[in-house]
C-alpha cells in the first residue's frame, strides 16, 4: 500500500512541473510578474516610446461635439484679469497658421489673432502660468472646446516644419521646441470651427474660414493697352504659398498675358517677379525668379514664341507698398510686365 502511494505521489508532481512548464512556454505571466501600464491617454496626453500605444486614433473635428454656444465677436475671448497684451495684437481677416495636430504641425486657414501677453501695469499680483491656463482651460471648455494636445514638438518636427511658418518671428509666435503647448478645438455648426493654442504668454486663436479671392483678373485687352500705352502693367497672381506653382485663377491670369501677346505679335516683354519682405533675403529672390520662370514656361506651353520672353527676379527688392501692413504685403507679392 505504501508502494502505491509513493507512485502516485510522484505522478503528482510531475504533472505539476510540466503544468508549470507548459504556462511559461506560451507565455503566461505569474501573478507576481511587474506589468507596463499606460499612463493616462485623456486628450491631448503623450504616450511614451516605452509604452506605445496600441490602438490610436487620429484627430478628426468631426468627432466631437458641436458647440452652439454664442460667442459674439472674434476673437472671442478676453484676456485674464491681471493680464493684458505687450504690444497691439495681430489680427488679420485671412493667414495661415500652425496647430500641432497629433504632434505633427499642421496649417490651419482662416481668421487670426496672435498676442503675446504680460502682466498688466496696474496689476498687484505677480504673473502666474497656472493662473493663465487655467482660466483659458474654464472659459473654452465651458463653451464645448476640448483640449486636443498638450505638449511638445519634437526638434525633427521643428526642422521639418517652421521654413514654412514664415511669420514665426511675430508677436505671440507658436511652435517651437521646448514649448509646451496646450491646443483646443471648438467645433462649430456652421462650419466655422475655432482653433485655440497657447503657451506661457503667447495665444493664438484662429477661426476656419476659407481664402475668398479679392483680386480681379485684368482683361487681356486692358493688358495689351497698359503694355503698349505705358509699357508696363502691374499684375497679382496667386501662387501656391511659398511655392512656384499656380494656383488655378493664377492660370487663368496666364492665359489673359498669352490672348494679349497674341493679339499683338510685336509685344515683347520681360516678367518681372516680386515678393514681399517676410522670409530671408536670398529666399525671396529665389522665389520670384521662380516664379517668374513659371510664368514665362507657361506662356510658351501655350504657343507664344521663347524669343519674344524674359523673366528675372528681383525678390523684395523696390516695394510699392508699405511692408509693415498685410495690405502692403498682398500689394508688393506681384508680377510686372515691362515692355521690350
Amino acid at each position: 500500500m505504501k508502494t502505491i502511494y509513493f507512485y502516485c505521489f510522484i505522478a503528482l508532481v510531475l504533472v505539476g512541473c510540466n503544468s508549470k512548464k507548459t504556462g511559461e512556454e506560451v507565455g503566461e505571466i505569474p501573478a507576481h510578474s511587474d506589468t507596463m501600464e499606460l499612463e493616462d491617454s485623456g486628450p491631448g496626453s503623450v504616450l511614451s516610446e516605452e509604452k506605445p500605444a496600441t490602438n490610436e486614433v487620429e484627430f478628426d473635428i468631426a468627432n466631437l461635439p458641436v458647440s452652439d454656444v454664442e460667442l459674439g465677436d472674434f476673437p472671442f475671448f478676453s484676456f485674464p484679469e491681471g493680464f493684458k497684451a505687450l504690444n497691439k495684437p495681430i489680427t488679420r481677416k485671412y493667414d495661415v497658421i500652425y496647430f500641432p495636430i497629433d504632434g505633427v504641425m499642421t496649417p490651419l486657414e482662416g481668421r487670426v489673432m496672435k498676442t503675446y501677453v504680460t502682466e498688466a501695469d496696474d496689476s498687484e499680483e505677480d504673473w502666474s502660468t497656472a493662473y493663465f491656463f487655467k482660466s483659458y482651460d474654464d472659459i473654452i471648455t465651458s463653451v464645448g472646446g476640448v483640449k486636443i494636445f498638450d505638449g511638445q514638438i519634437t526638434n525633427d518636427e521643428y526642422e521639418r516644419y517652421h521654413e514654412k511658418a514664415t511669420y514665426l518671428g511675430e508677436d505671440g509666435s507658436i511652435g517651437y521646441v521646448g514649448e509646451t503647448i496646450k491646443v483646443y478645438a471648438i467645433r462649430r455648426k456652421d462650419g466655422g470651427n475655432i482653433f485655440i493654442q497657447l503657451t506661457d504668454g503667447n495665444l493664438n486663436i484662429l477661426q476656419q474660414e476659407e481664402f475668398r479671392q479679392s483680386i480681379t483678373l485684368l482683361e487681356s485687352e486692358k493688358i495689351e493697352k497698359e503694355l503698349s500705352e505705358q509699357g508696363k502693367v502691374v499684375l497679382y497672381i496667386n501662387f501656391d504659398t511659398n511655392r512656384a506653382t499656380l494656383k488655378p485663377d493664377g492660370e487663368l491670369a496666364v492665359k489673359e498675358i498669352y490672348k494679349a501677346l497674341l493679339a499683338n505679335n510685336e509685344l515683347k516683354v520681360e516678367i518681372r517677379g516680386y515678393t514681399d519682405d517676410t522670409g530671408t533675403e536670398s529666399h525671396n529672390q529665389s522665389l520670384s525668379e521662380q516664379r517668374a520662370e513659371t510664368i514665362l514656361k507657361e506662356l510658351i506651353s501655350l504657343g507664344i514664341n521663347r524669343s519674344r520672353l524674359t523673366s528675372k527676379g528681383f525678390g523684395s527688392k523696390d516695394p510699392i507698398a508699405d511692408n509693415s501692413t498685410k495690405e502692403g504685403k498682398a500689394k508688393n507679392r506681384r508680377v510686372e510686365l515691362i515692355k521690350k
